[in-house]
């Protein structure tokens, strides 16, 4: 394959972007679209000179021009097509979250085993140059041992669109924990290299969606009315099999003094980080002084810091997949752990 040719299931505003970084890479192209809005397929084909738009997924499907599929529709139909495009012999990149269960997710991961095709989710926090260079301080022990890290991601207004998919519980499968909080989650995980969860505890708060408060400036589904039935506020606390531990904290809405902040700090026997920030504390240890610095010297694995470059190289056979397959069911068991302890109101143990 010298070029691979993308088809996209699902034209809402994230797929603009999406199209746009494919096309940054010189042996990628998107060469297809679908929707079920008419309107958006139009209008994304004539904004990134995509030359076919389809009605229907199975039509996409069954173009044998198609090397591999995006995937950003409402999270209820995540798995199920990707199931689809893996059996029509399609590579498929999935947007968060991987599904709507863990049960779900696994039987995605089958078939793309069985089938040999990749199944990737693409993360993009990972690809942050900012986060990239966090984790090769972190593989240089510059922190020493990792005990605890805290990822968070506050939006003071920040709810999707009220009265599209984002606010139902049966279309998307959980509000801020899996829309969010799963981007500072997977982050967090990658940074410690840690995917052995023992025990999450996690409460959930739905505040403010529900009172048709906390509006953002995202989407471009239509409203229809949907009944905001999922958290705009999300906690959790999870615990690793070595003794490592990790904060969760995440809000579409909330009282706060600014009106989003986001990273994931780490803390160490020899220093910590704010990864996105990329500020490091360290004491000295000639002088002793505590020292508060900005360390730009480590170099990123993936220099690109583009989530479909990394798969389309891998496709290629010149790069390795940031996120592997086995990392992603993972992140997912661990949503739902947080939301059945909420739900249950104790740990759960996985």
């Amino acid at each position: 394959m010298s070029t691979i040719r993308f088809g996209f299931l699902g034209a809402g505003q994230i797929a603009w972007t999406s199209a746009a970084s494919i096309h940054r890479h010189p042996s990628a192209r998107v060469v297809a679209v679908q929707d079920l809005n008419a309107a958006r397929v139009r209008e994304l084909c004539e904004k990134e000179k995509i030359a076919k738009g389809y009605a229907t997924a199975e039509e996409l499907l069954a173009d044998p021009e198609i090397d591999a599929v995006y995937i950003a529709v409402p999270n209820k139909f995540h798995v199920p097509l990707a199931i689809a495009a893996l059996e029509a012999g399609k590579h498929v990149v999935l947007e968060k979250p991987f599904a709507m269960s863990y049960a779900e997710a696994c039987q995605a991961a089958e078939v793309a085993q069985r089938t040999g095709k990749v199944l990737n989710l693409g993360m993009n926090l990972r690809f942050n140059p900012a986060a990239q260079r966090a984790r090769a301080l972190v593989e240089q022990n510059t922190f020493g041992e990792i005990y605890h890290a805290k990822a968070y991601w506050f939006r003071r207004r920040g709810i999707p669109k009220l009265g599209t998919w984002f606010s139902s519980r049966e279309l998307a499968g959980g509000g801020c924990l899996y829309d969010i909080g799963v981007h500072l989650l997977d982050l967090c995980l990658y940074l410690i290299d840690n995917f052995e969860p023992v025990t999450v505890s996690g409460s959930t708060y739905t505040k403010f969606g529900n009172r048709g408060l906390g509006e953002g400036s995202w989407g471009h589904s239509e409203r229809s009315d949907i009944a905001f039935d999922v958290e705009d506020f999300a906690s959790g606390f999870i615990r690793f099999a070595n003794g490592v531990s990790v904060s969760l904290d995440v809000s579409w809405a909330a009282h706060l003094p600014t009106g989003s902040a986001s990273d994931v700090q780490l803390f160490g026997t020899e220093g910590g980080i704010h990864a996105l920030k990329g500020e490091i504390y360290q004491q000295d240890a000639t002088s002793g002084d505590y020292l508060v610095r900005q360390d730009r010297k480590a170099a990123a694995r993936y220099p690109h810091g583009d989530r479909f470059h990394n798969f389309i190289n891998h496709l290629l056979g010149k790069e390795e997949l940031c996120v592997t397959l086995k990392q992603a069911l993972v992140v997912q068991q661990i949503l739902d752990g947080l939301a059945l302890s909420s739900a249950n109101g104790r740990e759960v143990v996985l």
